[in-house]
Order: structure tokens, then sequence, then C-alpha cells
């Protein structure tokens, strides 16, 4: 089973999704949130909490982590470091084995296109995981297509080691 992590520091997505050849299952998916409010400290150490629970209910395998997209407001972009680098330590941690993914290349694996909107890649989401309805808030719905991301790189490379 695989856990995919959209990092952000007010709001982390997470989705677990398991693999059976070509078949996905979506076991859990949702946001990690930590109020403005609180201290960063405390926020950080909450989304190392959270993500700590969901790591012991789940025991996934491997974890597909969004990479750092750098925007133009650094303040924003070293919040998100910072958040990304307490999810990768807590993995790290449990011994959980990380794949790192770009923004396109997700895009590129869940809609064969790395330039699609949020909403191409939420309708692919709901589509190749079978869900009724698009996948909310947009943090988890990422989430969900870094685990899609993950399942086809991780079958491109057993074909290619065969």
């Amino acid at each position: 089973m695989v856990i995919g992590l959209d990092p952000g520091l007010a709001t982390t997505g997470y989705a677990l999704v398991r693999g059976r050849g070509e078949r996905l299952e979506v076991i859990d998916y949702g946001v990690i949130r930590t109020p403005a409010r609180v201290p960063l400290p405390d926020r950080l150490l909450m989304l190392h909490d959270r993500l700590n629970e969901l790591l012991e209910r789940h025991n996934p395998s491997v974890a597909g982590v969004e990479e750092l997209f750098f925007s133009a407001n650094a303040q924003t972009a070293m919040l998100v470091g910072q958040a990304r680098g307490v999810l990768l330590v807590t993995l790290a941690r449990a011994g959980i084995d990380i794949a790192e993914y770009k923004p396109m290349q997700i895009k590129q694996a869940v809609t064969g296109y790395g330039g699609a909107d949020k909403l191409q890649v939420q309708e692919m989401v709901r589509m190749l995981l079978g869900l009724e309805e698009l996948p909310r808030p947009d943090d988890a719905a990422d989430a969900l297509a870094i685990c899609i991301c993950h399942h086809h790189s991780a079958q491109f490379r057993t074909l290619l080691d065969q």
C-alpha cells in the first residue's frame, strides 16, 4: 500500500491506495490541517503526530511525496518546505521507502499531459479510482494523484527490471 502526500503547512493532503495489478483500491484519503493561530513549531509537531497516526493505522510500505514547487512567494515556499521536511523525517523514522515526484510528473502519469489543470487531474483521479464524486478538497485529490503516479511508476520500473 502506498501513502501519497501533498505537503503543506496549513493543509497537507494524504491518500492511501492499494494496488493489485492494474486495479487500484482507495483505502483512505483526506487532509491534515494545522491552525494558523498556532505557533509554527506546534503546527509542525501536529503534522508529525497526525502522519504517525496514519502510518500506525494503515501501515503503508511506501510513500509518494510531491516535490516542492517553487513559487514567487518565498515565505510560502519556506513554510511548505518545513512541512515537507517534517513529513520526510516522519516517513524515514518509520522505515518507509520514499519516492518523490515533480508536479508535472504526477499530472503526466494521471492525465497523460504534464500541463493539465486541477479539474482535469481531479476528473481523471475520479475515473481511475472509480470514485462517484470528484475527490475533495484539492489537496486530498492531489495526494490520490500521487498514489496513482507512484503505482504507474512502480509498474514501469518492474517492467524495466524484467
